[in-house]
């Protein structure tokens, strides 16, 4: 029987594949070949860390290797081959087995942005091979920022194409199988790098308005969101005119700019940055000047006239709820607030000395000489002698002077300076193991080891937060994790091996082997239910009868 032929919009559809996987791969290229080559060969001499550079770059070159000498070769030739085999969804659910590098990328995308950042402000080598690197005509004008954007995006466009695709596909046709089953399991990595995809969104968004200010405005930064923006007219205070103004609304400030000649894009040139904080709007009525507003804060007031009653709607909405939100964090801040004023009239509950392996503070490791354990007696927390060298009165007992950790002592006496205020922002293994553990899929102490390194006992979480990533924490209560694993695309291995012990498994990845073994075989085989599910991409449940709590209660009893 012979293949049936796609009408036009299918194929169309496929001509789209191919090329924005061209463009794909020359962007992959540009980052891999281009940016990250001559960083390295900078970094060779000293110059800066290789280190930093690998930081930044993650496994972009995996990534690149794959889409142009496997994904785009099997494309084009399927392409040239139309007419005898129209289908794609065989070649696409070759992509899957590799969309756990899209996971690493995602997942360090942020950390990299703050070394970039950092080392583009430190090193001025760094900056200049950068800059120079933009100024060819292969960069297209954008930044190494925009670029790296690119393989976070992706994977939500390979969905947005199967989907129109598949609208298009006879029912039954023969690539109907193919392209469901392929479309299923890209959906489900793009679903689970929602957060990401917003996130750099947001961060795209932030970068065009950082070069649209010339680069002199500090904006990029993850805590700011663009609300809205848009033309302006803003009244004149000593005369009658109205002076054409642009407007860029966050979420925590109003940047009120001047347009600016410019022979490539808008351009813009900020008058006055003004706060959320106390910040106020309102309508206003003038004879002359219809659709106007006023919007006055800490810094300046202004008078201002929308293009229609519409407009001026639209402006006043996103003001009053921009202010409401920030008024309600503010609220959630002062009850946060009550709460820590009820620090050291009760006694704290103790963390156990076993149950952590490093300072819940600064999170550097104990050891039996240099690093010993002490009890803050306000929150209760294991510190090291560095962080627990304050004293403060505690109320419960009886106002005397106990030795608590420089944050308690910091609330208990009011030394809060602006740096403490601010906070700092956490890395990614900077989250509590007990803040996993309590909202987890699975949890509990298992032998583990990498490479040829020796055996160690672990406690392990799949959060339910993060439902395809393993951490692995030294102890229960560390504030940190030693490391995670992003399960996606893993392979589990569950055939014993005569030197590894009892009821042992192994997840493999390319040249990356974790090897595990648990307490028992009931209870590795309660893991790799979990475990399985969540390398093909899938979200796992918690094991029946809640085991995940009784692993928990079961083997902290033996720790």
């Amino acid at each position: 029987m012979p293949q049936e032929e796609l009408p036009r919009e299918e194929k169309f559809e496929t001509n789209e594949l191919l090329q924005t996987e061209k463009a794909y791969v020359a962007r992959l290229n540009l980052l891999d070949k281009v940016f990250y080559a001559k960083l390295i060969e900078e970094a060779r001499k000293d110059t800066f860390p290789m280190d930093v550079v690998k930081n930044i770059f993650s496994n972009i070159s995996s990534i690149h290797t794959f889409h142009s000498q496997f994904l785009l070769p099997d494309l084009e030739k399927r392409m040239g081959e139309w007419t005898a085999t129209p289908r794609i969804g065989d070649i696409l659910q070759k992509l899957t087995p590799f969309l756990k590098m899209y996971a690493e990328y995602v997942k360090n995308f942020d950390h990299a942005m703050d070394l970039l950042k950092q080392w583009t402000d430190r090193s001025p080598p760094f900056k200049a091979i950068i800059l120079e690197i933009q100024r060819q005509e292969a960069c297209g004008s954008l930044s190494l920022q925009h670029h790296m954007l690119e393989p976070v995006q992706r994977v939500p466009r390979y969905e947005m194409l199967l989907k129109d695709y598949l609208k298009k596909l006879p029912q039954d046709h023969i690539d109907q199988r193919d392209a469901e089953k392929s479309l299923e399991i890209i959906a489900m990595a793009a679903t689970h790098s929602n957060t990401a995809i917003r996130k750099t969104e947001n961060l795209k968004k932030l970068l065009e308005i950082y070069e649209m200010l010339g680069e002199e405005e500090d904006i990029v930064n993850p805590s700011n969101e663009l609300i809205k923006e848009g033309h302006i007219l803003k009244l004149a205070a000593r005369n009658t005119s109205a002076m054409d103004r642009y407007l860029f609304l966050f979420n925590n400030m109003l940047l009120y700019c001047v347009p600016k000649f410019s022979l490539v894009g808008q351009k813009f040139t900020v008058r006055t940055r003004i706060g959320i904080e106390g910040m106020k709007v309102m309508e206003t009525y003038n004879e002359d000047y219809p659709h106007t507003f006023q919007v006055s804060g800490k810094e300046r007031t202004l008078e201002l006239q929308a293009s229609s009653e519409q407009d001026k709607e639209s402006w006043i909405k996103a003001f009053q709820e921009t202010i409401h939100i920030s008024l309600q964090k503010n609220e959630t801040f002062k009850s946060a607030s009550k709460d820590i004023s009820e620090l050291g009239k009760r006694a704290p509950r103790w963390i156990r000395d076993n149950e952590v392996t490093m300072c819940m503070k600064c999170k550097e490791p104990f050891n039996a000489i240099t690093r010993r354990r002490h009890h803050c007696r306000a929150c209760g927390y294991v510190v090291c002698w560095k962080c627990s060298e304050y004293k403060a009165t505690l109320e419960y007992d009886g106002n005397k002077m106990s030795k608590v950790c420089k944050d308690c002592f910091c609330i208990l006496t009011g030394h809060i300076d602006s740096e403490e205020r601010e906070g700092k922002k956490k890395g990614i293994l900077e989250i509590e193991a007990g803040q996993f553990s309590g909202n987890s899929i699975m949890c509990g102490f298992l032998q583990y080891c990498e490479k040829n390194k020796p055996w160690q006992k672990v406690w392990c979480v799949i959060p339910q937060k993060e439902a395809l990533v393993l951490y692995l924490y030294r102890a229960p209560q560390d504030v940190k994790a030693q490391s995670t694993i992003p399960l996606l695309g893993y392979q589990v291995e569950d055939s014993a091996r005569p030197t590894d012990p009892p009821a042992s498994f192994r997840l493999s990845q390319s040249k990356s082997v974790h090897s595990f073994a648990a307490e028992s075989e009931d209870l590795k085989q309660r893991w790799l239910k979990v475990i399985r599910m969540a390398v093909t991409g899938e979200v796992p449940k918690s094991p029946e009868e809640n085991h995940s709590t009784e692993i928990t209660q079961e083997q902290k009893s033996r720790c």
